[in-house]
């Protein structure tokens, strides 16, 4: 059967001997149709290459069959942060398995944020929203939770016992990077963090201040340094840490270590002879730095595709009760700690 770009719901449901709501029901992945009668609607889709009017569908469910995905950056560094292209992989390629056109909006400054609100919010613009991790004190967190249009948060947030997000375990990938370091014998351990307003900073602090402890270690303050997420930010840090001699450190951020790396050097310091070096994320850059770099892998893509699937079965069955799901993490080892060995440890966390 030939491709046939004018077909319309009329043709769907004669060439399927089925009723014309038959198929827009099918469409519509709506209840009360049989899975034979749902199969034989598919296979004339298929074999016709039929797409829906998208107009008509929307009409239809009352649903735009779009998702929002909220980015609180800059263009540039929407684009220069490796993280963020990964994850809007996942979500997008997952919005479009399911039918869903993906919508960015950025902003990078609080005037931004407060112009964009009231823009997202209009009826019928997005099904839903997925925010990536902001904050505690984020006025998009407080607009969600007082507005109805479904979302899922990347990252678990503060304040918000009734929202939904989809998170990995940032305490024990931290625990477990540091542990490592302790296990092949340094003692003086710094740490560059992650933004400490928000849980996903605070949380790889906590990891890192319980494996000190675990050791019988006191930490260090002058040891902890936040940082911000960015290269620059990583490279700021590792000046400020650096006066205080640390023989190891571990950096909440792949992408922090680009800039931390850049400062040893220009101090004359080489990792890990020097100074020895754990990350976080396992960013695809990460295996070909040099030295290749010592990681806690986080599942990124998986990540930003479970953020669409949590929020599809919102917008399908309600907002209540919240969902949390938990990536765990892994502790990679190549050559940057000074292990000299490259093997996995699998984090049960």
């Amino acid at each position: 059967m030939g491709l046939n770009p004018k077909l319309t719901l009329e043709d769907i449901a004669r060439m399927s001997g089925v009723s014309r709501s038959t198929v827009s029901r099918v469409i519509n992945q709506q209840p009360n149709v049989s899975e034979p009668v749902r199969q034989r609607v598919m296979d004339v889709i298929h074999q016709t290459g039929f797409h829906p009017n998208l107009a008509a569908r929307s009409l239809a469910s009352q649903r735009s069959y779009i998702i929002g995905l909220v980015i609180p950056r800059s263009v540039q560094n929407l684009f220069s942060d490796p993280y963020i292209p990964l994850l809007t992989q996942g979500i997008a390629q997952t919005c479009n398995q399911n039918n869903h056109t993906l919508a960015l909006f950025l902003f990078n400054t609080e005037e931004d944020e407060y112009k964009l609100l009231p823009r997202i919010r209009r009826p019928g613009l997005v099904d839903g929203l997925i925010a990536l991790s902001t904050h505690a004190d984020d006025e998009l967190l407080t607009q969600l939770r007082q507005g109805d249009i479904p979302y899922v948060i990347t990252g678990r947030p503060m304040n918000l016992p009734d929202a939904s997000y989809v998170d990995v375990d940032n305490l024990y990938g931290a625990f477990l990077a540091v542990r490592h370091l302790i296990h092949i014998g340094y003692r003086h351990i710094g740490t560059i963090t992650g933004p400490l307003k928000t849980t996903t900073g605070m949380d790889r602090l906590e990891g890192y201040k319980k494996a000190l402890f675990e050791s019988f270690i006191e930490y260090d303050p002058r040891l902890i340094v936040e940082g911000d997420f960015t290269q620059s930010g990583g490279y700021y840090a590792a000046l400020k840490i650096l006066p205080h001699q640390p023989d190891a450190i571990f950096i909440a951020s792949d992408y922090m270590v680009l800039g931390a790396i850049q400062a040893f050097q220009e101090n004359g310091l080489t990792v890990p002879d020097d100074i020895a070096v754990v990350g976080f994320d396992d960013l695809p850059i990460s295996s070909q730095m040099s030295p290749s770099l010592t990681t806690i892998r986080q599942p990124i893509r998986p990540l930003g595709a479970k953020l669409v699937e949590t929020l599809l079965d919102i917008i399908d069955n309600g907002s209540q009760p919240p969902r949390r799901v938990i990536f765990g993490t892994e502790l990679v080892i190549r050559e940057s700690c000074g292990a000299h060995q490259k093997m996995v440890f699998q984090g049960d966390g």
